[in-house]
């Protein structure tokens, strides 16, 4: 089974920099004359080679330049960019439909808008999956044509400012981005659409798992409602292996509002319409405008912008030297075709043969506890027919359990043992229980209704089990990708 990237995690610094290193050497060979971002003509390295592209959700870019990538490659494409002509208006499951396109291609690129629908084709296709967008979770491969932009202009990622506006809670390419932004070193700054800040789940990802904590800095701009820093230390640590009273000691010592009014990036994304909910309404909306951006603090700023826009930015910027977005969506090509080269084993040293390994244990079960986000793949009725929960087991002050497929976390109340169907309320006791035997509840009456009973203090069973700790056992979960 090749290597598939559903998240950005699923590559390392190192990794990303070869994908970018292969990129600049597309970019030389096949760029235009006097458009050094667009390229033309093809070379015959994928010739063998079909690229399928199943698209739930509408797509230019993505599609148009994945499709572009594998014809410049050399190879060959199938698509699918029309969900009522394929088998998914049926109800047809991602499993088995992923099932059978695997046989008539070697690498899949799916976009869906369930969140973790593409966790759901990796695990199911023993060909390359890459995330084309699920849902409002994350969009991987946007976020490298992020990087690469910023890497090309600004010559470097570590301590740029780099300022996000709009909808912050919806858009998966934000998600995927300050993950990126926080291991590769930079500052990131928010500016949300009202009701639309980056969500909870995301916040928290940043602090346990890349040291990125928010600061409080005096005399910022009213516009500016989160500052977000990756701690300075002179040795990297092992990340996820960090105790928690270290995660959450980030201040805003050492910095001043001085350090984040020079913007060196400034990212502007629209509203996410297509998803709704109650919060975040379009006439709150802020849009970036000509006249915005003689701002001091955007003199020097680069505006990059994943597109499509609508109102949020004045087409009066176009013709800004600043305005990068669309040689930011030009670079989809070079950056998507190293990466197709790279999975399909058609560049070798680019990607390591397995995906980064991780130090979260996995916890996987039909029944018990289930992911509560709406939107979440495991919430889908076709899929809840084969798929089981599973949760990263993240034990900080409190157990929290982070779904596999959409990341959001949710706190068991119970824990309990299948092998004598009792439980407990006592937290801490997963500890003591093999992962093959732990089944845990929203609560005592889910315990109670699927036949579990209450361990009794006195009768307590002995556990011989020494006990175990979240950071003590080795697991697939988010690497250790820092710099």
């Amino acid at each position: 089974m090749g290597r598939s990237i559903v998240t950005i995690d699923d590559l390392t610094n190192d990794e990303i920099e070869n994908v970018f290193a292969l990129a600049d050497e597309f970019l030389q060979r096949l760029a235009v004359d006097g458009k050094p971002e667009r390229l033309r003509g093809r070379i015959q390295l994928a010739e063998q080679c079909v690229l399928a592209t199943l698209f739930f959700e509408p797509s230019t870019r993505t599609r148009f330049s994945f499709e572009s990538a594998m014809l410049r490659l050399g190879g060959h494409i199938l698509s699918s960019a029309d969900p009522a002509s394929s088998s998914a208006a049926k109800g047809e499951s991602i499993a088995d439909m992923i099932r059978v396109v695997q046989n008539y291609a070697d690498l899949i690129v799916i976009r869906h808008p369930l969140e973790g629908a593409a966790r759901v084709a990796a695990e199911f296709a023993d060909i390359p999956v890459i995330n084309g967008g699920d849902g409002r979770h994350e969009h991987p491969t946007q976020t490298l044509c992020d990087l690469y932009t910023l890497r090309r202009e600004k010559k470097k990622l570590k301590n740029l400012n780099v300022q996000l506006r709009g909808d912050l809670k919806r858009g998966r390419t934000v998600h995927s981005l300050v993950y990126a932004l926080a291991r590769f070193g930079a500052n990131i700054i928010t500016s949300s659409a009202p009701g639309l800040e980056l969500p909870a789940y995301v916040v928290r990802r940043l602090q346990r798992d890349y040291d990125c904590g928010p600061i409080d800095v005096e005399g910022l701009p009213d516009d500016v409602d989160g500052v977000y820093v990756t701690r300075r230390r002179a040795v990297q640590a092992t990340l996820p292996n960090l105790p928690p009273d270290f995660l959450i000691d980030v201040s805003s010592k050492g910095f001043s509002s001085k350090d984040f009014r020079k913007i060196d990036i400034f990212y502007v994304t629209r509203l996410q319409s297509e998803r709704p909910d109650e919060e975040g309404q379009k006439a709150d909306y802020p849009v970036v405008s000509a006249r915005f951006l003689k701002d001091r603090r955007y003199r020097d700023s680069s505006v990059l912008h994943p597109l499509p826009r609508l109102d949020e930015l004045a087409y009066d910027v176009d013709q800004d030297d600043r305005a990068l977005y669309f040689k930011q969506a030009s670079y989809g090509v070079p950056v998507r075709m190293a990466l197709l080269a790279a999975l399909l084993g058609l560049q070798e040293g680019v990607l390591a043969k397995s995906k980064p390994a991780g130090h979260y244990p996995l916890y996987t079960r039909r029944g018990g506890i289930a992911c509560l986000n709406p939107f979440c793949v495991t919430r889908n009725e076709p899929e809840q027919n084969y798929l089981a929960s599973k949760f990263w087991i993240l034990e900080g002050d409190a157990l929290t359990l982070r779904c596999l497929y959409c990341d959001h976390e949710t706190t068991p109340q119970c824990v309990g043992r299948i092998s004598t169907k009792r439980y407990d309320t006592d937290l801490s006791r997963w500890t003591r229980i093999p992962l093959e035997d732990l089944i845990m509840f929203a609560d005592r009456n889910a315990a109670h209704a699927a036949g579990f009973q209450l361990y009794k203090s006195r009768s307590r069973e002995h556990d011989p089990l020494p006990a175990r700790t979240a950071r003590g056992v080795a697991g697939s979960g988010p690497p250790n990708a820092a710099p």
